[in-house]
């Protein structure tokens, strides 16, 4: 067994990858900035903002602004091109996400070129976007005719009333979308909207609108009307509002404080929205685990994307009577993860996307061990190799009036805590007004399972960390509680872009006195109806 404090205990430093030879500005041209920057709608009004690379802290683009004028004229080009589109079979709109699908992992190095110099995660954690894209892509081109096709629903009564169920789409969808998975939070979104006939606008987070500039190109290449999907960039207070004022449906990704913001506006104007939100999410590792998949399947968890993903992992629970073998495995592994920048694979791990996220993991690992926590692995900034990079960190002995206990880190940082009982284990990572995701870990699926549905979240994954789950597409995923409302992936994800009609057919009679019966005579006979239905069995 390895000894903790051999491991790190804060002193070590991770390893750093080789670099790969290119360099941001070689790979991300003005050129190429300048092609999709023509693919916002700005009238030119608005300063143009300049974002930085979080990989060497220069100067990566300079990108129009729209304004709020803006934001309406796109809904008003938007809402022109969504009626011919509408009127396109359903398949014809699915051809083109399939094509979309090839295109994408045909020409994957270019996206990951921009994932990385715009967001600074690793190269591996880059690709986790274009599958996750292409996952949705296939399933909703494959599966969309099924989920919006006409079904037919009992009558009001069998026989003489003919009743379909219908679904038609909501118009024009605002879509506001965030700096952590540029391409898979603009795109997978974005999808079943186009596929159920809507036309998107879409806000993407103007660190990373370069990454959705790019996939709009290429939607537009398999075939969309570029007019359908709009792209608005802005500070978030002062376009935001315009987005969700002019949208027939809101769809966001983000914090939850702003998420309740869009909420309000969205119910202020009898609107639908789905919002995906924040996290602090458990891992539990139970006293069967197979502790060396544990501890690997932790590692992942934690620090993919350096744990600037909605789902990672920021809270572990171990079982005590494996607590210390486990805590050592994952301690070594942590300490051995290589830190880097380069436009290539092999770095485990890459930086934070931005001052702000360097400054919150500082302080809440300052905090902590001020007030009393131990650093196992980790613990400092690494600005050597980059602006923004910090070591993977895990802290022992964190107590709840600790922000890191309570707050979203949404960087590469865990606590660990232990547990004696399933029962105490649940109810800790319950305790939490969150509930995105959660991952459980043992040698028996069938308690796995049971556990797992005791567990507040909207997926769980057992023996994973979290892309079992996330990439179950057929299958929705969102979040319950302080994480948001809807869901994406599945039925749910493609049917909240769509209203529900009912068509209904009389024949023979209507549902009033008819042919000689007078009202007392109608009650009775409807009466003796109702009866009968319900003892033949009918719903």
């Amino acid at each position: 067994m390895t000894d903790i404090s051999a491991v790190s205990r804060g002193t070590g430093r991770n390893p750093v990858a080789p670099g790969a030879g290119r360099t941001v500005a070689s790979a991300v041209p003005k050129s190429l900035v300048a092609r999709l920057a023509r693919g916002v709608t700005a009238g030119g009004d608005a300063r143009p903002v300049t974002t930085l690379a979080p990989l060497t802290g220069e100067p990566l683009a300079e990108l129009p602004q729209s304004t709020p004028e803006d934001v309406a004229g796109a809904y008003r080009v938007a809402r022109q091109a969504q009626q011919a589109w509408a009127a396109l079979p359903v398949r014809r709109r699915a051809e083109v996400l399939l094509r979309f699908h090839d295109l994408l992992l045909k020409r994957q190095d270019e996206v990951l070129d921009l994932i990385q110099a715009e967001t600074g995660k690793a190269r591996l954690h880059a690709f986790e976007e274009v599958l996750a894209t292409a996952m949705a892509a296939r399933h909703y081109g494959r599966a969309a005719a099924g989920y919006l096709k006409d079904r037919r629903r009992g009558g009001a009564v069998p026989v003489l009333t003919h009743t379909v169920e219908g679904r038609r789409p909501k118009g024009v969808i605002g879509h506001i979308s965030p700096w952590n998975y540029p391409l898979e939070l603009s795109v997978s979104d974005a999808l079943p909207a186009f596929v159920a006939g809507n036309a998107v606008v879409n806000k993407p987070d103007t660190q990373t609108a370069l990454t959705a500039l790019w996939a709009r190109e290429l939607l537009i290449e398999a075939g969309l009307p570029a007019e359908l999907w709009q792209v608005v960039i802005g500070d978030g207070p002062v376009i935001g509002p315009a987005v969700v004022e002019h949208a027939d449906y809101v769809s966001f990704t983000g914090s939850t404080r702003t998420g309740r913001d869009v909420a309000q506006r969205a119910a202020a104007r009898l609107v639908g929205a789905s919002l995906e939100l924040g996290g602090k999410n458990a891992l539990l590792v139970l006293a069967d685990a197979d502790l060396d998949k544990a501890a690997e399947g932790a590692v992942r968890a934690c620090f993919s994307s350096a744990g600037q993903l909605c789902i990672s992992i920021e809270r572990l629970f171990v079982h005590r009577s494996v607590a210390d073998a486990f805590l050592a495995k994952f301690a070594e592994r942590t300490a051995a993860l290589r830190l880097g920048g380069g436009l290539a694979y092999g770095a485990d791990m890459g930086s934070l996307v931005s001052g702000r996220q360097l400054e919150t993991v500082t302080r809440h690992v300052e905090e902590a061990v001020k007030a009393g926590a131990t650093v196992v692995a980790g613990g400092q900034a690494r600005p050597e190799i980059g602006p923004l990079f910090f070591e993977p960190t895990i802290l022992d002995g964190v107590t709840p009036e600790m922000a890191v206990c309570t707050e979203e880190t949404f960087g590469p940082v865990v606590s660990i805590y232990r547990f004696d009982t399933e029962e105490e284990a649940v109810g800790l990572a319950n305790a939490t007004p969150y509930g995105l995701n959660s991952s459980v870990w043992t040698r028996d699926l069938r308690r796995g399972r049971a556990v797992a549905a005791r567990l507040h979240t909207g997926t769980v994954n057992v023996n994973e960390a979290y892309a079992a789950a996330y990439g179950s597409v057929a299958s929705p995923m969102g979040g319950m509680g302080d994480s948001g409302l809807g869901r994406r992936h599945g039925a749910e994800g493609i049917l909240r872009f769509t209203e529900a009609q009912t068509i209904a057919s009389q024949r023979v009679m209507p549902l009033a006195p008819a042919f000689g019966l007078d009202d007392a005579k109608f009650a009775a006979l409807f009466t003796k109806s109702l009866r009968a239905l319900k003892a033949l069995g009918f719903k």
